[in-house]
């Protein structure tokens, strides 16, 4: 795994759970984690349970015991260390979004098609695909279950910066992070949306705004956007995202992606509306979908609350008896069970690089509408 951090723990307990809850055909051993800082590396690895760290990616990669590569870095070096890991002939889960811009994306994208014609596969990680809900939300959609969709509704609220004086990180800068909310946390809105509906955003209409322009710089955050002697560092990337799009079929869709949604703490939360009903589903109860059958009697009409812990839903056999609940980490482990299964039978894992590549075009085309006055994009 090269990095480590927040998200590179959320990686690491996906890894050490997942041979343990399901019956994998190939058995994961955590090998090498690569950081930039030997002891903090070092501190990470014994933490998490990694064998043994590097400060070397490019060595690392080059090694005949490595089979596949993990990749939890922000995103300006997603795309060279990606690329670099496919010619090396090892499998690669990258971390989302896929890149920090289209060009970046459709590099990558072309590496995985051609290391898949040599059996090497590669997952970008849209975690909350796996979430059980939300699984079950796809398969009742295909199923018919709402009938024709007629609006998406689609947020990720969150409040981490809403405090004016918090500091800067690694994700308000541009050039490391691509984007702001929009990439960070509106790229997961895209894809569910796209996910569970079986269909793409072709067109948007969007705007972007930055609400604090500068943040205090402490700590690692002295080189982000500072000058020399200043006190506080330039924000270059967008605090909110409010956008509409249209799917394939015509349907109206709407998202926001705000870090300043004051009293939110991770509310991923998307709805769609049916002519015979409709889904709902918000990560703050994340074991819960809500489910409406427009043709039920009209006398006891209404949203259904489905706790989804039973053996029969998605992921669930792995885990516990029928009502305990799953949290946040589980997503990881099913995303670790779909790669390894995917490596063991020779086919490609979802989503693949070219559907990261799709979600990049979305957040492109977004990005212009807002440049441009709000509007109308094509994908």
């Amino acid at each position: 795994m090269i990095g480590h951090g927040f998200m590179g723990a959320a990686h690491s307990v996906g890894w050490r759970q997942a041979p343990a809850a399901f019956d994998l055909p190939l058995a994961p051993q955590m090998s090498v984690l690569v950081g930039r800082d030997a002891d903090k590396t070092a501190s990470a690895a014994r933490k998490w349970g990694w064998a043994e760290t590097s400060t070397d990616w490019r060595a690392v990669i080059e090694r005949d015991d490595i089979d596949l590569v993990d990749i939890v870095t922000p995103g300006e070096s997603h795309a060279e260390i990606a690329i670099a890991a496919l010619a090396a002939g090892k499998h690669v889960l990258c971390e989302k979004p896929l890149a920090n811009s289209v060009a970046e994306a459709e590099a990558m994208a072309q590496a995985a098609a051609e290391a898949a014609e040599r059996g090497v596969r590669a997952m970008v990680g849209f975690t909350y695909r796996r979430v059980p809900a939300v699984t079950l939300m796809r398969d009742m959609i295909a199923a018919g279950r709402i009938g024709s969709i007629r609006q998406v509704r689609a947020s990720y609220r969150q409040d981490w910066l809403a405090d004016a004086e918090s500091p800067m990180t690694w994700r308000l800068d541009k050039d490391r992070a691509g984007s702001g909310a929009l990439g960070d946390i509106g790229a997961h809105a895209i894809d569910m949306a796209q996910f569970v509906t079986g269909q793409d955003v072709t067109s948007v209409s969007g705007v972007l705004e930055t609400l604090v322009k500068e943040r205090p710089l402490m700590g690692e955050s002295v080189g982000l956007g500072g000058t020399a002697g200043a006190g506080r560092g330039r924000v270059t990337v967008d605090d909110v995202a409010i956008f509409t799009g249209r799917l394939d079929s015509g349907a109206l869709a709407s998202f926001e992606a705000t870090r300043f949604a004051t009293g939110r703490k991770n509310a991923l939360d998307i709805e769609i509306s049916g002519d015979a009903g409709a889904l709902h589903w918000n990560l703050e109860d994340m074991n819960v979908l809500e489910f409406y059958d427009a043709t039920a009697d009209t006398a006891t009409q209404g949203f259904t609350r489905v706790l989804v812990t039973e053996p029969e839903h998605p992921y669930l056999s792995g885990w516990w008896p029928s009502g305990h609940m799953l949290g946040y980490e589980h997503g990881f482990s099913h995303q670790v069970k779909d790669l390894v299964e995917a490596v063991a039978s020779g086919t490609d894992p979802h989503p693949g690089f070219a559907e990261g590549l799709l979600v990049q075009r979305v957040l492109d085309a977004v990005a212009r509408s807002a440049a441009g006055g709000s509007a109308w994009t094509d994908v």
